[in-house]
């Protein structure tokens, strides 16, 4: 991924010091494994561990790869220049490259999804910190993008924070799901070596033994955890489609945090865009990008192939680091976002009262009027204030057929916007908890 949508702690797990530094590990757990059972001397075993505090030369193994054609081969070509040609001849024993490389891929997802956990910890905070500093603030609710019936932006704020927490859920289950090793050889028969030495190695690693591995860890688990990023993906995008909107200047309840000294536009002086969020929506394409990959890595041919590999060395980092970084720019939109509730109440009042109409429908069916009727009722008077500007309260106290059904009082006491929020506590209580 590109440097402006990264972050160093992620970029990190992807760099390929990273990931010889987990090879290594592997096949020294490994070797220890073997010592154990008798297959291996300790001593070679021991040696190995010299290269513990070694950096790898990434371009020592890019030379020797140039001439191997084989990553697997040129890394263990170089271990041994660190710890003795002899020393090293029973590394890799029993062996194949998709134990190395299968496990190690796993254990980076695993140590990735655990950045990814703490960056929706980030957003889930913050989207409740928000939600009961306006709980009790009234805005307009839409649906089909028009006027609806009044809600509030703490009421907003919650329904995000549900859906992450449901997120959260989904990548923890994605990460036990991915948290799988294998070391079982050509095929994955364990002819050559014993399962006791995948065993250790994933206990050392963090994993455990893939159930049944033939020469790789089966793709459906790759499929569902890049399945998962999608999903987060998309919650990230529906968070950000809803401040777009509230953005809008002929909305403005809310906006991004606009710092001093910041520019809206090149040729506009008066403009504030919101940026982050539109770059969300796009990086929300970029994380869903990996999603159809991923399942087509699923069908491989018999015990292997390597169709898979070259898709996942993009859609590895890529992804992991996208989401990453997507999860920490949507918290700080969130934890700086501007409220307007004066333009909130400004906005729900334009049609002077037209929201209240399903209360009144309501009351009128509870006064012996048949729902046919009432809703046109309604509906006459709510038409006067779209297409005359009326008041929609007025109107209504003034139409004799309401008002043979509804007193003043009756009809007065149906603007009342405290009825909408009264249940506000409910369902505050099921999001967070009492």
């Amino acid at each position: 991924m590109i440097p402006r949508y990264s972050r160093p702690d992620m970029v990190a797990l992807w760099s390929p010091e990273a990931k010889f530094r987990i090879w290594f590990e592997i096949e020294a757990h490994a070797c220890d494994a073997q010592a154990d059972l008798g297959v291996i001397p300790k001593a070679n075993a021991d040696a190995v561990w010299k290269a513990r505090d070694v950096t790898f030369d990434v371009a020592r193994i890019d030379e020797i790869e140039a001439v191997t054609k084989h990553d697997v081969i040129a890394f263990l070509t170089h271990l041994a220049e660190i710890v003795g040609a002899d020393e090293a001849r029973f590394v890799h024993q029993g062996m194949t490259s998709s134990d190395v490389l299968d496990t190690t891929f796993n254990i980076q997802l695993v140590r990735a999804t655990d950045l990814l956990l703490s960056g929706l910890d980030r957003v889930l905070t913050a989207l409740m910190t928000r939600a009961y500093e306006q709980k009790d603030t009234i805005r307009i609710g839409r649906s089909h993008g028009i006027h609806a019936e009044p809600t509030t932006m703490g009421l907003t704020f919650a329904r995000f924070y549900a859906e992450m927490a449901r997120n959260r859920q989904r990548l923890q289950g994605a990460r036990a799901e991915i948290a799988t090793g294998a070391i079982s050889g050509a095929v994955g028969t364990y002819a050559n070596i014993d399962p006791q030495v995948e065993a250790h190695v994933c206990s050392m690693m963090g994993l455990v033994p893939e159930t049944v591995s033939t020469q790789v860890i089966p793709r459906d688990r790759h499929a569902m955890y890049f399945a998962t990023l999608g999903v987060i993906a998309s919650s990230i995008e529906n968070i950000a489609i809803e401040i777009r909107h509230m953005q809008r200047t002929e909305v403005l309840e809310a906006e991004e945090f606009f710092s001093p000294g910041q520019k809206g536009s090149s040729a506009m002086p008066h403009k504030r865009n919101p940026v982050l969020t539109e770059n969300l929506t796009g990086l929300a394409r970029l994380v869903r990008m990996s999603v159809i990959p991923a399942m087509e890595n699923v069908a491989l041919w018999h015990e292997r192939d390597i169709s898979h590999s070259s898709v996942e060395r993009a859609i590895g980092p890529d992804t992991t680091i996208t989401l990453d970084f997507a999860l920490h720019r949507l918290a700080g939109v969130i934890e700086k976002l501007v409220i307007y509730p004066e333009n909130m109440l400004k906005n729900m009042n334009k049609f002077r009262g037209l929201v209240m109409s399903q209360r009144v429908l309501l009351a009128l069916t509870q006064a012996g009027v048949s729902r046919e009727d009432a809703y046109r009722l309604v509906q006459r008077n709510a038409m006067k204030v779209w297409e005359q500007g009326a008041d929609f309260k007025t109107e209504l106290l003034a139409d004799p057929e309401v008002t043979k059904a509804l007193s003043p009082a009756a009809i007065e006491e149906k603007f009342d916007l405290g009825y909408h929020t009264k249940h506000v506590d409910t369902i505050f209580a099921r999001v967070f908890g009492s």
